[in-house]
């Protein structure tokens, strides 16, 4: 068996399997940055299954982007049933029951449709095709000892191109307009630190961090799709709360210390 504490590059390593493994990945720094007692509670809470059972189209946008020969194998998209009608509302229950068994998602057929127009809208614009049809490896987890603190670290590239020194990741977003707030609300900026000090942990040279967003509402009757990367000023402040961040599990860790009582601030309305 693999030993996933020794920093190197994995190849075929499942996404369940990565995230059991040791290590802090850029998803805990951001659990880090909210307080450590979420770090551990994220660690230790019962997680409800049937909660999770409900389809997360990022994650089949992701899959039918970045690995579409797998598609099949993880979902399901359902024929149209007319619940209007006692025959259509069993035909969708015998539909389900014949699934069941199968572990895989199930996708309505309006879901399916969806999704395979904004598969054909990210195809349809010139860098977003170069980047997911060009060589490359798509999932591959990359550990490495931190320099500073060091601590085992972990990434998992959404995809990078096999011939050139370049990294992208697919976000879905509900709003287009919106992505740019999103970059500091959900720590986009910290993720690009993390992966390009990864990369070139692995493989000795800096690499292009590119976002590769796909949005989920229609404008104009099209599903926007750009690829951007961060400029200079988000790099940075992304790199300084990455190390924030990452000095913090460490000492946390080192102490065994993860408490943390962040006070509740008076918002500025309640302030009138």
């Amino acid at each position: 068996m693999t030993d996933l504490s020794i920093p190197g590059i994995h190849y075929g390593l499942s996404n369940a399997d990565y995230h059991r493994s040791p290590g802090i990945s850029n998803s805990g720094l951001g659990l880090i940055d909210e307080s450590p007692a979420t770090f551990i509670w994220s660690r230790d809470a019962p997680v409800d299954e049937e909660k999770t059972k409900a389809l997360d189209m990022g994650t089949a946008l992701h899959c039918i982007l970045l690995e579409p020969d797998e598609f099949k194998d993880r979902f399901i998209i359902a024929p149209e049933f007319n619940r209007r009608t006692t025959a259509g509302k069993a035909d969708e229950q015998a539909f389900l029951s014949e699934c069941s068994e199968l572990g895989k998602i199930i996708m309505t057929a309006e879901e399916g449709r969806k999704l395979s127009l904004m598969r054909e809208s990210a195809l349809a614009h010139p860098d977003a095709r170069w980047l997911l049809e060009a060589d490359g490896q798509a999932e591959a987890s990359i550990y490495w000892n931190d320099s500073e603190t060091g601590e085992l670290c972990r990434i998992r590239p959404d995809r990078m191109i096999g011939n050139r020194p370049i990294m992208v990741d697919v976000k879905k977003v509900d709003d287009m307009s919106r992505f740019e707030r999103h970059v500091i609300e959900f720590g986009y900026h910290r993720q690009d630190a993390m992966y390009c000090d990864g990369y070139q942990a692995h493989f000795g040279e800096e690499p292009l961090f590119l976002f590769l967003v796909v949005s989920s509402s229609v404008n104009c009757g099209r599903y926007p799709v750009r690829v951007r990367p961060l400029d200079d000023d988000l790099k940075q402040m992304g790199r300084e709360l990455y190390r924030r961040n990452l000095n913090e599990y460490h000492r946390c860790r080192v102490e065994d210390d993860w408490h943390d009582f962040k006070p509740i601030i008076c918002p500025r309305w309640a302030r009138s």
